[in-house]
């Protein structure tokens, strides 16, 4: 299997980015993605020349690192997959396939297909926490959770952090990112009392980092890989809500005796 990659180039975030076209040959299709990268990469280096600089780590669909646009969508034509869980065996014999790094203003390119999604981090410290002490491990039923709201947060605790979703909306939103790790949280008694606190951190540092708003399109649940679900939004919208009109209360100093 042969094909061509036009790929994204640009040696770091001030100077102008270009694209690229390498041939990539004597492919398996079993091959995943990021294989097909080494294999390229090994030509180039042999060359003499600079290999495509890209991210990866555990090549599982774990991590979230491996963030591509291929052809125009988040990870490739597959649904439910990581960068690195798409394999050629998706393309063409003869395909020129196009790859590029997530664009948004929130998520600055490092190099090639590298950008710098630091930004996630920020909004996970502003709110990503509990304040409960834990000490050693409690018994599973110690606190009773009933399975529906469970599975709910194992849902949003699914989410990976790779970016798709911005990635894919058009106004490089990030609220399905922030609505999977507060209800991730929100929706477990562990994390009641921070509830309000966190949604407002969230999204305020959401919004300082750049990222757009929502228009309730939905192309983030459809790129994302672990395929969390728009309703996230929903409930996060109800929440911030709901934790505004206390904070506006509680700003307040009570005139009754």
């Amino acid at each position: 299997m042969n094909v061509t990659i036009r790929v994204w180039r640009q040696k770091n975030d001030q100077s102008e980015g270009r694209f690229e076209d390498h041939e990539a040959k004597d492919l398996n299709p079993n091959m995943s993605f990021l294989e097909m990268l080494d294999v390229v990469n090994e030509d180039l280096t042999n060359a003499g020349k600079d290999p495509i600089a890209f991210a990866h780590d555990c090549r599982e669909g774990i991590c979230g690192t491996c963030s591509c646009m291929i052809n125009g969508k988040p990870h490739g034509p597959e649904s439910g997959v990581a960068t690195c869980q798409t394999y050629m065996r998706s393309f063409q014999d003869g395909d020129v396939i196009v790859v590029e790094p997530f664009r948004a203003k929130a998520f600055p390119i490092i190099k090639d297909l590298v950008c710098d999604r630091s930004a996630f981090d920020s909004i996970m410290h502003s709110g990503g926490f509990i304040s409960i002490r834990t000490g050693s491990a409690p018994d599973a039923n110690a606190i009773p959770i009933g399975k529906e709201v469970a599975d709910m947060a194992m849902d949003a605790a699914a989410c990976i952090g790779c970016g798709a979703c911005v990635a894919a909306c058009k106004n490089s939103s990030a609220m399905l990112f922030v609505s999977a790790k507060a209800g991730q949280l929100n929706l477990l008694p562990q994390g009641k009392p921070e509830k309000d606190a966190r949604v407002l951190n969230m999204v305020a540092t959401m919004d300082e980092a750049g990222f757009g708003n929502c228009t309730n399109q939905y192309e983030c649940s459809a790129a994302c890989p672990k395929e969390i679900s728009e309703e996230f939004i929903s409930k996060l919208n109800r929440d911030y809500l709901a934790a505004s009109v206390k904070s506006v209360f509680k700003a307040v100093p009570s005139t009754m005796g």
